[in-house]
């Protein structure tokens, strides 16, 4: 979707932004076991790859191949960045309805590369599962559903964000397609969050519980799953 983000001193739509981030942050503390990183069958994964979308999708995917094997190891500040980087460069914003016929058509990351376009779950959903291929753990990643304000104007559109808390109660840095800077969640004075999720739970407002599964109470999100696991994800 095509929003403008501007920065601005801190107001009330900060502070809600912030409560709101404040009560996923807090669930991070519940003790939620922390699930190894997510692994992957090459073999399948090429071969899906070629199936779909032919050599230029696997081009792609053998470059984010090379991407993991080079953080690896690396300084969380160097993974998060090079893994923003590396969708935001790589995946031109589209629509749903123009890139899959579908008015809210969530994609697997294998797609999203295929494609070489998307929307902000597509590019959410590709930063969180690359962030944990390379061992973040997952209770630090929330995938976070907002409102976003267009411009000094009231008007918002739906939008995702991906959040990283290095502690339960660090402030969240923001992952965006949009800007393509990280920046801390007080920087956004534009969003307001609805509700977050991750693959162990689903957080509404500024809840410090988890609501929900996810798997259960979001069709797409299990949809990605089962097609991430069908296309080699394991």
């Amino acid at each position: 979707m095509s929003v403008r983000f501007v920065s601005r001193p801190l107001d009330a739509s900060r502070r809600r932004f912030l409560a709101g981030l404040g009560g996923v942050a807090a669930a991070l503390a519940l003790g939620l076991p922390t699930p190894p990183a997510q692994a992957f069958d090459p073999d399948r994964l090429r071969q899906s790859m070629q199936r779909l979308y032919g050599q230029g999708g696997l081009r792609v995917l053998e470059e984010w191949f090379a991407l993991l094997e080079r953080l690896r190891g690396e300084e969380i500040s160097v993974q998060l960045r090079e893994v923003n980087d590396f969708f935001n460069r790589r995946v031109r914003w589209v629509d749903d309805i123009n890139n899959w016929g579908s008015e809210d058509h969530w994609a697997t990351p294998l797609e999203t590369m295929g494609q070489g376009q998307g929307d902000c779950e597509d590019y959410s959903i590709a930063k969180y599962v690359t962030l944990k291929q390379l061992g973040v753990p997952g209770e630090r990643l929330r995938m976070i559903y907002v409102r976003a304000r267009i411009g000094r104007s009231q008007i918002t559109q739906a939008h995702m964000v991906l959040g990283y808390y290095s502690t339960p109660d660090a402030e969240p840095l923001v992952l965006d397609n949009i800007l393509p800077s990280i920046t801390p969640a007080s920087q956004r004075s534009d969003l307001d969050p609805l509700f977050s999720f991750n693959s162990d739970g689903l957080w509404a407002g500024g809840s410090t519980q988890s609501r929900a599964d996810p798997l259960a109470r979001l069709s797409r999100w299990r949809g990605v799953i089962e097609r991430m696991q069908s296309q080699g994800f394991t």
